[in-house]
C-alpha cells in the first residue's frame, strides 16, 4: 500500500521556522516529482512548491518564494519543506503529493495528483 505521511506541523510565532517532512512508503518515488499544497480555513487548496525526482529543479508559489525551500532525500524516500519567516497567512493544513508528471503536479489540483497525503496542521500566531 502506497502512503505519503506528513509530519512536522505545529504552532509557531510569526517570524519563526518549521520543517515539514513527507515520508513515502510502499514504493520508491525517486522518479516522481513531488510537491506541497496547502489549504487555509475557508480557502481552496493551493500549490505551494514542487521538486523534480532528481531534485535538480524546483518551483514555488509567489507567496512563499524566498521563504520556503523544498528538498528531498531519495535514499530516505522523504521530501521536506523548510519554512522560514513564517507569517500568520501561512496558517493552513499542508499536504504532500506525488505525480509522474512535472507539469500536472504544478498545474493541476491536489485532488488530481496520483498520490496524496493526509495533511499536517501549521498554525502561525501573530
Amino acid at each position: 500500500q502506497v502512503q505519503l505521511v506528513e509530519s512536522g506541523g505545529g504552532l509557531v510565532q510569526a517570524g519563526g521556522s518549521l520543517r515539514l517532512s513527507c515520508a513515502a512508503s510502499g514504493r520508491t518515488f525517486r522518479l516522481h516529482p513531488m510537491g506541497w499544497f496547502r489549504q487555509a480555513p475557508g480557502k481552496a487548496r493551493d500549490f505551494v512548491a514542487a521538486i523534480t525526482g532528481s531534485g535538480d529543479n524546483t518551483d514555488y508559489a509567489d507567496s512563499v518564494k524566498g521563504r520556503f525551500t523544498i528538498s528531498r532525500d531519495n535514499a530516505k524516500n522523504t521530501m521536506y519543506l523548510q519554512m522560514n519567516s513564517l507569517k500568520p497567512e501561512d496558517t493552513a493544513v499542508y499536504y504532500c503529493a506525488a505525480d509522474s508528471s512535472w507539469q500536472l503536479l504544478r498545474r493541476s489540483s491536489f485532488d488530481s495528483q496520483e498520490y496524496r497525503g493526509q495533511g499536517t496542521q501549521v498554525t502561525v500566531s501573530s
